[in-house]
């Protein structure tokens, strides 16, 4: 017999999640309020990013931590009530990001993020989504030697220790490389292994509708709505109260929200970001993160695409693009701009845990329902090789990676 189950969120992991659900046979139904990939997932840089193997650490440095409370800087901003709120798992983040424990998560996160490419690669052969993808990787910019000379000295380190590949360009180089920057930078370190893609949204739409012709069913629901039924769960919908024998959540920044309701308290918060796409005279080739102002600029199919670092603030928070404004400045500065598009900015959330890990696995008191959220920067690259390891997790196989560091039970 057939085993149901409901996949609730259509963003990258959660459309993943259900084709590899349905490759290894269950009846499927991914549920999300939005179409495919227009939440979170289309918000990003539209990285694939096999480099990242080390998770974003809480930053340690007082300069850094000082520019932050005074408001200096673009690279983070904050709401007091996000704070408040935030605080707990914030401390927690803190205490993580220790270098010991950092390394610790590092070596878990790392044999996540060596599966992003190879996961992501057959799908998007079988979704037919060559078109959106480039596979030339992305740089990140210096505007100071010393900046550079230490990035260049810790790509070496991480190419030692993880593989990842990357080439340090002098000024020269990078000035070749990038015929549109409009002043010399100390240089970049090109990363070799990531892929950028062009239109984020599109890519989760393409796997959805991969799922779709599979067999597979998507609707319109709540998942807030979600309760036990039976033997298992349903959810309400536009076609009514749909039932399963098992449920996913994968809700990303919105996962938090209803494991309350279900009696979980795991150290999670969100980090808020912004884009802003412009039309720029000349556009920039590949990617780039600009590592000492924290924004990335990104060639898309809508134009190039100026996003922001961390805002830490309640997820139902009116927008407050003070990063936004800042960044644009700090762009100009490399790069004509040119005219932002006729359009509000863009505001999404990151998903993030204290420990710098996802969760994923069984929930520890309610049989029949599996997690898969906390991806933090990463669910985009990661959403492949996620939905991988939990439709393992969930069909009884051998995983792929071992999924002990991201147990729900290890919040207690």
């Amino acid at each position: 017999m057939t085993s149901s189950i409901l996949v609730l969120g259509a963003g990258m992991v959660g459309t993943c999640t259900a084709l590899h659900l349905q490759q290894r046979g269950f009846d499927v139904t991914l549920v999300d309020r939005r179409a495919p990939g227009q939440e979170t997932s289309m918000g990003n840089a539209g990285l694939i990013q096999r480099e990242a193997v080390e998770p974003y650490a809480f930053p340690r440095e007082p300069g850094f931590l000082l520019d932050v409370v005074l408001g200096r800087g673009a690279q983070v901003h904050w709401h007091a009530r996000g704070l408040w709120q935030m605080a707990g798992a914030l401390l927690r983040y803190l205490h993580h990001s220790h270098p010991r424990r950092h390394a610790l998560a590092t070596a878990a996160y790392s044999r996540l993020i060596a599966h992003a490419t190879m996961e992501h690669a057959p799908l998007i052969a079988a979704a037919g989504a060559q078109d959106v993808v480039s596979r030339e990787g992305f740089r990140f910019v210096f505007r100071t030697a010393q900046a550079f000379d230490q990035a260049a000295q810790r790509a070496e380190d991480l190419h030692t220790h993880f593989g990842v590949r990357s080439q340090a360009e002098n000024t020269a180089q990078l000035a070749q490389a990038e015929p549109a920057l409009q002043k010399p930078l100390a240089g970049a370190v090109h990363w070799l292994d990531p892929w950028a893609v062009h239109d984020p949204g599109a890519l989760v739409q393409r796997y959805a509708d991969l799922f779709a012709a599979r067999g597979g069913r998507w609707l319109t629901g709540d998942a807030a709505s979600l309760q036990v039924q039976g033997a298992g769960w349903s959810v309400h919908t536009t076609e009514g109260r749909v039932q399963a024998q098992q449920a996913v959540l994968a809700l990303g920044p919105w996962s938090d929200g209803l494991i309350r309701t279900l009696g979980y308290r795991f150290p999670l918060f969100i980090k808020r970001g912004y884009h802003q796409h412009y039309t720029p005279p000349m556009q920039v080739r590949q990617p780039m993160l600009d590592a000492e102002r924290g924004f990335v600029l990104a060639p898309m199919q809508r134009g190039l695409r100026l996003t922001t670092g961390a805002e830490f603030a309640p997820i139902d928070a009116p927008p407050t693009p003070v990063q936004l404004a800042k960044t644009d400045a700090m762009a100009r500065e490399l790069l004509d701009l040119g005219q932002p598009l006729p359009e509000p900015p863009w505001l999404g959330a990151r998903p993030c845990t204290a420990d710098m890990l996802p969760v994923m696995g069984a929930a520890p008191r309610h049989p029949g329902l599996w997690f898969n959220f906390g991806h933090a920067h990463q669910g985009f690259t990661l959403g492949p090789v996620a939905g991988r390891l939990l439709a393992e997790m969930v069909s009884g196989e051998p995983p792929c990676v071992d999924p002990t560091p991201y147990s729900p039970r290890r919040f207690g």
